[in-house]
């Protein structure tokens, strides 16, 4: 069973955390059944950035992006080359190392 370890963040695993999950779950899904809290405005239909990750490990082991999340991941706020939306990353038989971004688009415009 694959893992994903998530890297400690402040606002949802201060400590970090690893959890086992399914080959073809979400990562969103994951970690919302693990008790991790990341914003999923959307309800993870691929049409908002609040579920901004980075893939710090194991990304070749997931699907390609497509179009729509490319675009959307534009708009991300902390966007890098590891960056994918946890709604679209789906776990395959590999183990990830998730790292969630210290803000979302909407905490940014919040504090503004």
């Amino acid at each position: 069973m694959p893992q994903l370890i998530i890297l400690p963040n402040e606002e949802f695993c201060p400590e970090g955390i690893v959890i086992e999950t399914n080959t073809g779950t979400s990562v969103c899904r994951a970690l919302l059944d693990n008790g991790i809290e990341i914003e999923h405005a959307c309800e993870m239909s691929n049409a908002c950035t609040t579920c901004h990750i980075y893939v710090r490990e194991g990304f070749d082991s997931i699907e390609e992006s497509d179009e729509i999340e490319d675009d959307l991941l534009d708009k991300a706020w902390g966007l890098d080359p590891d960056s994918r939306l946890s709604c679209q990353a789906i776990v395959s038989d590999e183990d990830l190392v998730i790292e969630i971004p210290r803000y979302t688009i909407n905490q940014v415009s919040e504090n503004h």
